[in-house]
């Protein structure tokens, strides 16, 4: 398989910010190069999963206490989806190479795919997403301060001369392997997508564009307060009960 210029070293590094965390009982995934230190709380096994991907800067740690019990006491299994390189896992995260894992989490769940829901938050948008387009059955997406086009943040980290290619190679390469538009236009499931107005990172139009491209029923809330890291902490209550009547109407 040819290696993808988006797995460059240098994007890598200045595109994810892993960091080392220990936690117990991991749930492992195998993947080829890598051993993902993933967490499943599987309270019923009759009951619906939900798939969380979490941010570049962010680890499943930081989920278990607070994130999961919350989805759990809703009448769901959490899975905690981790990336390469972060927390207990092993080997080194690239934009297209982690795209590979997303089947493999999906599989070592070991449920049918209609039964699993897919949460991206992020970074986690653009796997989440990928997920949905592979498996189109999902049974629902949501997706937290995502990413439309991650090209203009990639740009702002990586001149393409740095890397040895154009700005028309990038802009290939993005189109070709996180292509958001096309993917989304494979899932007519439900979609819920979380913003918040005050986004510095990933400003509104991110959402206002996957909201354009959906094919099926979507829900577009807009937060008035909080920014990219705050949009939980600071809209926790509401947060959680958007989430839960939007997993109600599954």
């Amino acid at each position: 398989m040819e290696k993808s210029i988006l797995d460059h070293r240098l994007i890598s590094k200045r595109y994810f910010f892993p960091r080392k965390t220990v936690f117990d009982n991991p749930f492992w995934v195998d993947c080829k190069g890598a051993r993902l230190a993933c967490h499943y709380q599987e309270t019923d096994p009759r009951a619906k999963t939900l798939i969380h991907f979490h941010g570049s800067g962010e680890v499943v740690s930081d989920n278990i206490e607070n994130f999961v019990p919350i989805i759990v006491s809703m009448g769901y299994n959490c899975f905690l989806a981790e990336y390469r390189g972060y927390g207990m896992s092993t080997g080194k995260p690239g934009l297209v190479r982690m795209l590979g894992d997303v089947e493999r989490i999906i599989q070592a769940i070991g449920q049918p795919t209609k039964n699993l829901i897919l949460f991206g938050r992020s970074l986690g948008s653009i796997y989440s997403i990928h997920a949905a387009h592979r498996f189109p059955d999902m049974a629902g997406l949501i997706i937290e301060s995502g990413i439309a086009n991650p090209l203009k943040r990639l740009l702002s980290r990586v001149k393409p001369e740095e890397i040895g290619v154009t700005r028309e190679m990038m802009k290939m390469a993005v189109a070709k392997e996180i292509n958001n538009q096309r993917k989304l236009a494979n899932f007519n499931g439900p979609l819920l997508i979380m913003h918040t107005e005050n986004d510095g990172m990933l400003d509104i139009s991110h959402a206002k564009r996957l909201d354009d491209w959906a094919r099926g029923p979507t829900t577009l809330k807009i937060f008035e307060h909080g920014d990219h890291n705050t949009i939980l902490f600071l809209n926790f209550h509401e947060y959680f009960e958007v989430i839960q009547k939007f997993l109600r109407n599954l």
